[in-house]
């Protein structure tokens, strides 16, 4: 028998061979950046991240563990062009290499504006954009709250040219303007100043400012987070945008009351000027002085001429006072004349009226009429009422005479129902000589096969009752002399 050559390859179990890749590729490609877009992009429940980055010709699993999750400098997506700096490793368990990221920028201004146009289009689809959402700024705010960097220029700007144009007072709530956790600094600062109470310890703002420096697109990206435009879309106090120069734009913008282009424009937006303000309230007043001098000149003038017009008052007192004579004097004599009227008048009807006693011997007459009708209809209701007592008392007699006869014949039917009755009763049938037989429950037993079925029987003579037992099935030859009973008692059957 020959025997099989044996390999010199180093044999290796599952687990091994992965390791050795496993090693193969973190020494190979300890430190990468690729270049790709992303895709299948989740959050697990755990933190980690995980996603596919791909081209047009290949694809690598990628993964962000938790704790670098949350340092990204972006906000992952699909469909985002990203570079990603990290290893490459493999997963033994699936044999699948892929890529542990542990930073990640956009690749390339172009990626970035397409991402932030894309995130635009759907935040103004959903109406935070809306002209509707924007409010009116206050004409002179008692309280301005700005949301910025403590410590850079920006602030001073705008305190310097408040101070210029109409001091206020101002809040200022300190946030990072840019890189890791700015937006939601930010939004958070907005929400804030809206949650202040009105009166409370620390005064509500009437506008807000959100500000900062210029910068490059990755710089102002705090400011295109969708958290932050949800935030100043839904502040129920007047906001406006001063982020980056002239030229910027992000989208915060879009959402606020007002856009500045520069922070010294917002603070130019928030107050008038004072010294203007006072200048016109001199030109207005002297030009109310003016218009009310003018004005009572003209009223002065106006009731000049109307006195002009009218006539001497005492003249037309006196005229008035003799009118008012005259009209009083002839008020007198029409009163007395009404006066004679009316006395004429009530005398003429009183001589039209008959006297009392023609009056009362009418109604005596009248009265004795009603009196003699009364009594005539007084006599014709008694006698109605005798009659019908007779007629009663008679009807009675009937009554009570054909009640007896009715009880006297019904007496008779009954008495003739109880006889015959009494004829069929079965005790009449026991005094000529027969018996009832019963069982044990009482029941009549009507059959030779029910006596014997009851054993115990009962029978009922006219004068009393015996107990008896039924022997045998009945089926004797009657020929026979019949046998005992038990007990003494003679059979049945």
């Amino acid at each position: 028998m020959t025997d099989t050559p044996r390999s010199n390859l180093p044999e290796l179990t599952v687990s091994e061979l992965s390791g050795a890749i496993k090693r193969t590729l973190e020494s190979g490609f300890e430190r990468v950046r690729v270049r790709g877009e992303l895709s299948g992009f989740k959050r697990h429940t755990s933190g980690h991240l995980y996603f596919a980055l791909k081209d047009a010709d290949a694809l690598i699993d990628g993964v962000v563990w938790r704790g670098q999750a949350a340092r990204l400098a972006i906000k992952p997506e699909d469909g985002l062009e990203v570079i990603c700096t990290g290893r490459v490793t493999t997963y033994g368990a699936r044999s699948k290499y892929q890529l542990i990221v542990d930073q990640m920028e956009m690749a390339g201004e172009g990626a970035l504006l397409k991402m932030i146009e894309e995130r635009r289009k759907r935040l103004a689809a959903e109406g935070l954009f809306d002209e509707s959402r924007k409010q009116k700024l206050p004409f002179l705010p008692e309280v301005i709250g700005v949301v910025t960097s403590p410590t850079g220029a920006v602030i001073r700007d705008i305190l310097h040219r408040l101070a210029d144009r109409f001091p206020r007072r101002v809040l200022v709530w300190p946030v990072a303007v840019q890189g890791e956790g700015a937006a939601l600094q930010v939004a958070e600062a907005i929400r804030g100043f809206n949650a202040l109470e009105p009166g409370g310890a620390v005064p509500r703002p009437d506008v807000l400012i959100v500000a900062r420096g210029g910068g490059s697109l990755e710089d102002l990206m705090a400011f295109n987070e969708e958290i932050v435009v949800r935030a100043a879309a839904a502040s129920a106090i007047p906001l406006i945008s001063a982020v980056g120069h002239e030229t910027d734009t992000t989208l915060i913008d879009f959402a606020a009351s007002r856009r500045a282009p520069t922070p010294t424009a917002a603070a130019e937006m928030a107050v008038p000027v004072r010294s203007e303000l006072v200048a016109r309230i001199s030109r207005d007043g002297a030009s109310l002085v003016s218009a009310l001098t003018r004005l009572v000149d003209e009223r002065r003038a106006r009731v000049e001429g109307l006195g002009r017009g009218l006539g001497d008052p005492r003249r037309l007192v006196e005229e008035q006072a003799q009118r008012l004579d005259d009209r009083a004097e002839r008020l007198g004599l029409a009163l007395r004349r009404l006066v004679e009227r009316r006395q004429a008048a009530v005398a003429e009807a009183f001589a039209r009226l008959p006297h009392p006693r023609q009056q009362l011997a009418r109604a005596q007459d009248r009265l004795q009429g009603l009196a003699t009708r009364l009594i005539t209809a007084r006599d014709a209701q008694q006698r109605q009422a005798r009659q019908q007592r007779e007629r009663l008392a008679e009807l009675a007699d009937r009554a009570a005479q054909q009640l007896r006869r009715r009880v006297r014949d019904d007496a008779a039917a009954l008495n003739a129902q109880a006889a015959l009755l009494e004829s069929f009763s079965y005790a009449r049938v026991l005094e000529r000589g027969f018996a009832l037989v019963s069982d044990a429950k009482g029941k009549p037993v009507t059959t030779r096969a029910g006596a014997v079925a009851a054993g115990e029987v009962s029978l009922r003579f006219h004068d009393g009752a015996i107990e008896a037992t039924v022997a045998g099935d009945g089926m004797a030859d009657p020929g026979k002399p019949r046998k005992r009973g038990r007990a003494g008692q003679g059979s049945l059957l």
